[in-house]
C-alpha cells in the first residue's frame, strides 16, 4: 500500500488507485473509499484555523477509531494507492491514514514517487 495525490498520478490505470477524499476529480473511474475521508466540518475548521494537531486528534477519534485496519486493508488490497488532493509537501489526512495503517498492521505505507 502507498499514498499519493491526484495531480501526481493523473489517471494511471496500471495502479489500484483509491480516492480517500470527499470528492474526486471529474472523470475519476477508480475506487472511492469515503470511510477514510474527513467530514466537511472538520475540513472547514482546519482550513480556517490551520491547527494540524487538533485536526489529527479529531480525525483519529471520529474516523479511524471507528474502523478496523485489517478490514480496510482486505477491502482495498495490499497494492492500493490511497489518493487525495493535497501535494506531498502539504499536511494531509492521507499521511494520518498511512501512519494509522502502519501502526495497526506493522506495514510500511510510503508516498508513491513519480518514477514508480
Amino acid at each position: 500500500m502507498k499514498t499519493s495525490y491526484f495531480a501526481r498520478i493523473k489517471s494511471r490505470d496500471d495502479l489500484n488507485l483509491v480516492s480517500i477524499s470527499r470528492t474526486a476529480p471529474p472523470g475519476w473511474n477508480h475506487k472511492q473509499f469515503k470511510k477514510l475521508a474527513p467530514d466537511w466540518e472538520a475540513l472547514k475548521a482546519f482550513k480556517s484555523n490551520g491547527d494540524e494537531e487538533r485536526f489529527t486528534n479529531y480525525f483519529k477519534k471520529f474516523i479511524l477509531d471507528e474502523l478496523d485496519a485489517e478490514k480496510v486493508l482486505a477491502e482495498l488490497g495490499e497494492d492500493a494507492v490511497l489518493v487525495c488532493w493535497e501535494g506531498a509537501d502539504k499536511f494531509c489526512h492521507r499521511r494520518i491514514v498511512a501512519e494509522w495503517l502502519e501502526e495497526q498492521l506493522d506495514i510500511e505505507v510510503p508516498e508513491l514517487m513519480r518514477s514508480e
